[in-house]
C-alpha cells in the first residue's frame, strides 16, 4: 500500500499489463496499436506501454489537435514519440469539429457539447488508421475516469483494449514513473484539452488525490464516513461521488438488450 492507502502500481503490474496488450493484439489477429497522443499522463504511459510490450515500430501515435490545443501540447508529443521510436502522425481535427457544430447547433454550442463533438471525431480518425494499418485502439482512460463518467461516450471512451483502465490516476503517476514517462509529463496537470483552460480536477471539483481515495473505499465496500475519514474530503462529497459512480453506470456497460428468443 502507498502513504495514502491505494495499492501501488510497481514495475511486476508494468509487466503484467505489457502481457495483456501483446495478448489482446495477437489474439485479434491483428499487428499492432493506435494509440491518441495528446501529451497528457495517460496517453504517454499507454503509448509506452505498447511499444515496451509490441514494439515501437507496431505502435501509432496519432496527434489530433484543435484550435485550443495548446502550441507546448505539439512538441511534447512528438518528442514522446521521436523519444520512444513509435511513428507519428497529425491530424487537425478542427474542420471536422466546425462541420459538425454547423450542422448540429443553430447557436454557439456550450462548451462541454462541443468538447464531445471533439472526443467523437477523435475517436472516428483512430478508428480509421486502425483499420488501414490493421492494428487495434488501445484506450487511454484510467479507472477515475471510468467510475466517474468523466469520459466521452463513444469518443475517448471507445477503444479495443484498456491498459490502465484498472489504475487511479494517482497509481498510473506512479506506473508512469517506473516505465520512464518524462517527469514533465508526468508533473502537467491533468486535463482533456476539450476547450481553452479545461482541467479535470477543476471540471470535476475535487482532487485526484482525493477522488482516488473516495473511488477506492467504493470498490471497498466502505460507509461514506469511513471513506471521509480516510480521504479527507467531507462526508457530502462522498455521497456526491457514490451517486455519480451509480449514475454513470449506463456508460460503463453494453446497452441492455432484451432476451433472444430460443427454439
Amino acid at each position: 500500500m502507498t502513504g495514502n492507502g491505494l495499492a501501488e502500481a510497481t514495475p511486476e503490474l508494468a509487466g503484467e499489463i505489457r502481457e495483456y496488450i501483446s495478448s489482446a493484439v495477437a489474439a485479434a489477429g491483428c499487428k499492432g496499436a493506435v494509440v491518441g497522443i495528446s501529451g497528457g499522463l495517460d496517453s504517454a504511459a499507454v503509448t509506452k506501454l505498447c511499444a515496451d510490450a509490441l514494439g515501437p515500430k507496431r505502435v501509432l501515435n496519432v496527434f489530433m489537435p484543435t484550435s485550443v490545443t495548446p502550441a507546448d501540447d505539439y512538441r511534447l508529443t512528438k518528442e514522446l514519440s521521436r523519444m520512444w521510436g513509435t511513428e507519428y502522425k497529425i491530424t487537425d481535427i478542427q474542420p471536422a469539429v466546425d462541420a459538425f457544430t454547423g450542422m448540429l447547433f443553430s447557436k454557439v454550442p456550450a462548451p462541454l457539447e462541443k468538447g464531445n463533438i471533439s472526443a467523437r471525431c477523435r475517436m472516428v480518425v483512430l478508428y480509421n488508421r486502425a483499420k488501414k494499418a490493421n492494428y487495434l485502439v488501445a484506450g487511454t482512460s484510467n479507472r477515475s475516469e471510468l467510475m466517474t463518467g468523466y469520459f466521452t461516450k463513444h469518443g475517448d471512451g471507445a477503444s479495443d483494449l484498456a491498459p490502465i483502465a484498472g489504475l487511479y490516476k494517482t497509481q498510473v503517476r506512479q506506473l508512469a514513473a517506473h516505465i520512464g514517462v518524462p517527469r514533465e509529463v508526468i508533473d502537467k496537470v491533468p486535463t482533456a484539452g476539450l476547450w481553452e483552460g479545461q482541467t479535470d480536477e477543476g471540471e470535476m471539483g475535487i482532487t485526484y488525490r482525493e477522488l482516488d481515495l473516495i473511488l477506492d473505499g467504493l470498490d471497498r465496500s466502505m460507509g461514506d464516513g469511513e471513506i471521509s475519514a480516510r480521504s479527507g474530503a467531507p462526508e457530502a462529497k462522498v455521497a456526491e461521488f457514490r451517486a455519480r459512480v451509480a449514475k454513470m453506470e449506463h456508460k460503463r456497460v453494453l446497452p441492455p438488450a432484451p432476451p433472444c428468443p430460443r427454439g
